[in-house]
């Protein structure tokens, strides 16, 4: 066990010493604002920790001209900056005598051929035998030509891994056209499709939760849960990316990917063990599960001019980059089924949004009222159905609702919760999710990315809903920034007689 772990005796156990060979690291756009505030910092952490392999360099490779002490230079600030560690000089240098910076033009040979001799070189003086992890932090429209590229000039030894940023396509046919150019020159099992947010210490506890305690199998189902609520909220704005969005929108964005992967995790079966084929198996069988919501369940929303923590903040058609009559969607909620034994006809209600009240990834399992509770109604006014909350981000952990008598005199009946938040059950800070991502590639453990297939799935179920968009004329903005969303919204739970969770 490490130092830092013996200085905290409520970190024993979370040490687990896994340790990757020794590989270079090749990050596709390294100039990019990504590499700067996840991915090095991410590195520097791994490093604190001693978990990076013994023989490691990391290559920058972008369009921007530079050199290798530009490029460190610009890392150590993004360090100092970003880093949830403290800066220790020692631990950088040691990153740092292993970086090198490469100005990449696939258009032109001799910057390709100057990528592979950096490799070669590294290779013969840092022992890192051939072993490739390539992290693509470019557009989608760059990732073919690199695919390509890399499959032409692979090295004769080693491993190769690439981890590829979303969006994976922007719908079914991009992605699976996509799917079909990796699959010619790279097998699955060297294809790491990331998602951070399923690098999150909550999304993997819910994995734990679920299987690793007897006490929420019997009732994780139909016969006891009344219905599931999932809210992925965002209290800013599209930050500056107004070209991007506007071809994106928040179904792509996020539906397609963590809202859809957050509900195949909450309703999967158990997987025969936790290897990665295992888990997604069971994920993919969720998602060819779900059906296709019909237009009266699906809502779509644009923010306007509101105010967001007491500041006044412009509409999306007032971003930078956004079409004045723009029709994107910066927010969507539906109502899903999963049609199995388990979950048939409990509604899932998800939905996520831009510019809404706070900031908030929320799983909420509401189960079914007590079936005849004895108390006189006029006691337990305040009593709310039994709701297992997990807290995704920002303060991470759960917490279990259930009904406790007030102190006092006569049987008065309270909610009140019981609270699991990590700072305070592990007095440590929790790892940034790209630290465990980047591990787990380096590692070969695909267990937290996507597969081909559940790409596939979740395109499939978006282009039907964007499809049935196409005929519909929703008048834009529909809410204010700094609420929750339009009022169709709440009228798609109010309708089946529930109400979205209070804020």
């Amino acid at each position: 066990m490490s130092a830092h772990a013996e200085e905290n005796p409520l970190l024993e156990g979370l040490d687990l010493g896994r340790r990757p060979e020794s590989c270079a690291l090749v990050i596709f756009g390294a100039s990019g604002d990504l590499t700067q505030r996840k991915l090095m910092p991410a590195l520097y952490s791994l490093a604190i920790r001693g978990l990076l392999p013994e023989h490691f360099v990391v290559i920058g490779a972008a369009r921007t001209p530079g050199t290798d002490d530009e490029f460190r230079a610009k890392m150590r600030e993004a360090i100092e900056k970003y880093a949830r560690d403290p800066f220790r000089e020692d631990v950088w240098e040691r990153l740092a005598s292993g970086m090198r910076y490469a100005a990449l033009d696939f258009s032109d040979e001799t910057s390709e051929n100057s990528l592979v001799r950096i490799l070669s070189t590294v290779d013969a003086e840092y022992g890192t035998q051939g072993n490739r992890v390539f992290y693509f932090a470019v557009p989608p429209n760059a990732i073919a030509t690199l695919v390509s590229e890399l499959a032409a000039r692979r090295a004769a030894e080693g491993w190769v891994r690439l981890i590829i940023e979303k969006p994976f396509g922007n719908d079914l046919a991009s992605a699976r056209s996509l799917n079909e150019l990796i699959a010619d020159r790279f097998s699955e099992r060297e294809v790491y499709r990331i998602d951070h947010y399923l690098g999150k210490e909550t999304v993997q506890n819910m994995l734990a939760l679920r299987f690793a305690n007897g006490i929420f199998e019997p009732i994780w189902n139909r016969q006891f849960v009344d219905h599931v609520q999932i809210t992925v909220a965002e209290s800013i704005g599209i930050e500056g990316r107004g070209s991007f969005y506007e071809h994106t929108g928040a179904i792509r964005d996020i539906f397609q990917n963590l809202l859809l992967q957050l509900v195949a995790i909450t309703a999967m079966e158990p997987p025969s063990d936790f290897t990665a084929d295992s888990v997604r198996n069971e994920k993919v069988k969720v998602l060819r599960s779900l059906q296709t919501p019909d237009p009266t369940s699906v809502v779509r929303g644009q923010y306007g001019r509101g105010f967001v923590e007491g500041i006044e903040v412009p509409g999306y058609r007032e971003e930078d980059g956004v079409d004045p009559a723009s029709m994107t969607d910066t927010y969507v909620a539906a109502k899903l089924y999963v049609d199995n034994w388990r979950w048939a006809d409990t509604p899932f209600y998800v939905r996520m949004g831009k510019r809404l009240g706070r900031r908030e990834t929320t799983v909420a399992i509401q189960f079914k009222r007590a079936p005849h509770p004895p108390f006189a109604e006029a006691t337990s006014d305040s009593l709310r159905p039994n709701v297992l909350l997990i807290h995704v981000q920002p303060d991470e952990g759960m917490s279990l609702a259930i009904g406790a008598k007030v102190p006092g005199q006569g049987m008065s009946i309270r909610t009140v919760h019981m609270d699991f938040l990590y700072g305070s059950a592990f007095r440590e800070g929790l790892p940034e999710a790209y630290e465990r991502l980047i591990l787990d590639a380096m590692l070969g453990d695909a267990t937290l990315f996507t597969r081909s297939d559940e790409i596939e799935e979740q395109w499939a179920l978006v282009d039907a809903i964007t499809s049935a968009w196409e005929r519909d004329r929703t008048a834009f903005p529909n809410y204010a920034a700094g609420t929750w969303g339009p009022p169709s919204a709440d009228e798609l739970l109010h309708r089946d007689g529930r109400s979205w969770r209070r804020h």
